[in-house]
């Protein structure tokens, strides 16, 4: 390893006495700042996230496995912390890196201080840089890898912090949904949200649905309750034989983090499998991406990723701009997609695909995070449509 990328100053070691945190990227930049939760060090591939609400739902997403979130938004902490803005039981991001110093809570749904709540959940997290200035490194040089460490002494070896930065893997290659899968298989009867009720319980039965889970979050099957299904959660290496022993009218394929070439090896088998029943199957993020290889298609690295909640997402079929929200370092490449799989969904930000749909079976899958109402509702849709096709397939 060598450390000839850092500069002079940054080896120096920290500008100012009070200085309690540091990001060190593997292109050798350096940014001082002050250091909150967990003391200790935590590595990465830096992302940024756009979004100005959900900062507690976006750090539990099980898609974030491997990565620290830069957010753009300056205000973050602003509402708190709950015990129901939650998309899993602990956080799956490594750290997170903020612009302001976190401020007293100013919701009457907050429970405790977000700083509380981010160091009783063991993360580590910086404030006071420059989050512009990050943002835009990574959308000139493409996802970079970071350490960000804490320590109240003040103290860090630079160097030491640079080596571990430029000796980790990256998540091409890596496959993170068995980390994050569930152990045991669960049923899920949790519905929608409201004021004054909080989550309901599925009353009216349409349908059983299997979720396979490569990293799910909570609100997706809270919404596919809500259409209607009784669903069945299995973990990520669950055998196909197993799933079918629970006589599914469907399956889902859950979002989820890390490089799905990687999860596929053991996943693809079991989909083709399914493909194979003639029952309707719905994918979302990388549930999307590993059903497009088991059709024959590919995935790559993106060169930044899209993260937030303003993407615009255009359904090729109507016409029709919906405001979405995504999580995903990786995509599905068009031109690799076979005849009968038609690309249903756009972005509008890069025209990368974002929906697929087979043009001979009731299965389809999207990019993006209908579930998540940043629109507020516009994709929601989807599930109606998974379960629309879930009716017409019945086996009674």
């Amino acid at each position: 390893m060598t450390d000839s990328n850092l500069s002079a100053d940054a080896l120096k070691g920290r500008p100012y006495d009070d200085i309690t945190g540091v990001l060190v990227l593997s292109d050798g930049s350096v940014f001082w700042g002050y250091g909150f939760g967990s003391a200790g060090d935590t590595i990465g591939e830096v992302c940024f996230n756009t979004s100005i609400t959900g900062y507690q739902e976006i750090l539990t997403d099980p898609s974030y496995a491997g990565q620290i979130i830069t957010f753009t938004f300056p205000h973050i902490g602003n509402v708190g912390a709950n015990s129901e803005d939650v998309e899993a039981g602990k956080p799956a991001a490594r750290g997170l890196i903020i612009r302001e110093e976190i401020t007293a809570p100013a919701s009457y749904r907050s429970d405790e201080h977000f700083a509380g709540w981010v160091e009783k959940n063991d993360l580590i997290g910086i404030s006071g840089l420059d989050t512009r200035s990050i943002t835009r490194r990574i959308k000139d040089k493409g996802a970079l890898t970071g350490v960000i460490a804490h320590n109240p002494n003040g103290d860090f070896d630079i160097t030491a912090l640079y080596n571990k930065a430029i000796g980790w893997a990256g998540l091409e290659g890596m496959d993170l949904a068995k980390d994050v899968t569930c152990t045991n298989p669960r049923d899920w009867n949790s519905t929608l949200w409201s004021i004054g009720n909080g989550f309901g319980t599925l009353e009216a039965q349409k349908a059983h649905i299997v979720a396979v889970d490569y990293g799910a979050k909570d609100n997706i099957l809270r919404c596919l309750s809500e259409a209607g299904a009784k669903v069945t959660v299995v973990s990520a290496t669950t055998p196909f034989d197993e799933i079918m022993k629970y006589k599914p009218d469907g399956f889902f394929l859950s979002n989820g983090p890390g490089d799905p070439a990687a999860t596929g090896d053991y996943a693809l088998p079991i989909i083709k499998q399914m493909i194979e029943t003639g029952l309707p199957i719905f994918g979302i993020c990388l549930g999307h991406q590993l059903l497009a290889l088991a059709f024959g298609g590919k995935t790559y690295k993106m060169h930044q990723g899209h993260r937030g909640a303003n993407h615009p997402v255009k359904d090729l079929r109507t016409g029709k701009v919906e405001i979405t929200s995504m999580n995903h370092g990786f995509s599905v490449d068009g031109d690799s997609l076979p005849e009968n799989v038609k690309i249903s969904h756009i972005s509008l930000f890069d025209k990368t695909v974002c929906g697929i749909e087979i043009a001979d079976k009731p299965i389809f899958s999207v990019q993006q995070h209908p579930e998540a109402s940043p629109g507020p509702q516009d994709s929601f849709y989807l599930f109606e449509q998974f379960m629309d096709n879930v009716q017409k397939h019945k086996v009674t």
